[in-house]
């Protein structure tokens, strides 16, 4: 193994203004993830051809694959900083690894994009359980154990966005709220209480850039760093638009 790693950052200076590469010679360390590398640059900001650069920005939070935060595109595949590890991208990639932001979000700067619009379609299908008051309301309703079990991969879900960013219908031309709100609407429904919204929900999810415009490419199971089912998310909410779709005509 080499003493160092060539990483190759996209980098942009602010929005909507020109990106430029450069590279890095990192030195390597066993078991190095991405976001060693990002601060091995940080503390050493200094290119392959001598130049003295301001440190690569990135987001991240928790550091274990939790907040979503430091999603980017790593040698063309989106995915989490904190979890790619070096040593196994170079097993593929041996010459260089390459850092890119989010394709599908505005570019703030370098590796740093805002997420807004998947938060904007989460408020929209209501992603959380309404509540009329922080009081003591006793138990809650009792889940059948099975429902537990089929809500809980939705659960996990981290925000983070790599179902949008290879989602070929979430666009900058398109209004689809892509499929993590699509997965977050069919969660809250199926919740006892959440379920009291569920018409709310509905005429989003049956609206303009809901259900409708997925084409069901299936590319957001494939990089979900959650292995969440999404496809069987987006069938469930599939089924429900129809039903809400009759029962709006026949009581119109």
């Amino acid at each position: 193994m080499s003493e160092t790693v060539t990483i190759a950052v996209k980098r942009q200076d602010k929005p909507h203004g020109g990106s430029r590469w450069e590279k890095y010679a990192v030195a390597h360390e066993p078991g190095m993830n991405i976001t060693t590398a990002l601060q091995w640059i940080a503390a050493h900001p200094v290119t392959v051809d001598g130049k003295h650069t301001a440190p690569v920005a990135y987001d991240a939070n928790c550091l274990e694959e939790v907040c979503g935060a430091c999603t980017m595109r790593i040698n063309g595949r989106v995915r989490q900083a904190c979890t790619a590890l070096v040593d196994r991208l170079l097993e593929d990639q041996p010459d260089q690894i390459t850092l890119e932001p989010m394709s599908k979000f505005p570019v703030v700067r370098d590796l740093q994009v805002d997420r807004s619009r998947m938060f904007e379609s989460l408020r929209r299908v209501r992603a959380w359980v309404p509540v009329d008051g922080y009081f003591d309301r006793g138990a809650g309703p009792q889940i059948s154990q099975d429902a537990q079990e089929a809500a809980y991969p939705l659960t996990t879900c981290m925000t983070c966005g790599c179902c949008v960013d290879a989602c070929p219908q979430f666009n900058d031309k398109s209004d689809f709220i892509g499929p993590a709100a699509i997965s977050q609407g069919v969660l809250f429904n199926e919740h006892p209480i959440g379920r009291f919204d569920a018409d709310k929900r509905m005429a989003v999810i049956a609206g303009a850039g809901g259900i409708a415009d997925c084409g069901n490419a299936q590319n957001c199971v494939k990089v979900c760093p959650k292995n969440i089912p999404l496809v069987q998310s987006i069938a469930k909410a599939g089924r429900a638009a129809t039903t809400y779709a009759i029962k709006r005509f026949f009581h119109a």
